[in-house]
């Protein structure tokens, strides 16, 4: 598996974790979910490698 959709399934993990009504303190799952998307979706851009 490439790093790639490890940091999508992450962010998905992170996303569905967010949606339980459940409460963290300090962070928020759904902005971190957010951002592990946006670095799976621009990891080829970051490593100059292919998708």
């Amino acid at each position: 598996m490439s790093v790639q959709a490890v940091l999508y399934v992450i962010a998905i993990i992170l996303l569905v974790v967010a949606a339980l009504p459940i409460t963290t303190r300090g962070i928020s799952l759904s902005l971190l979910g957010a951002a592990f998307a946006l670095l799976a979706y621009s990891w080829p851009v970051i490593t100059g490698g292919e998708a």
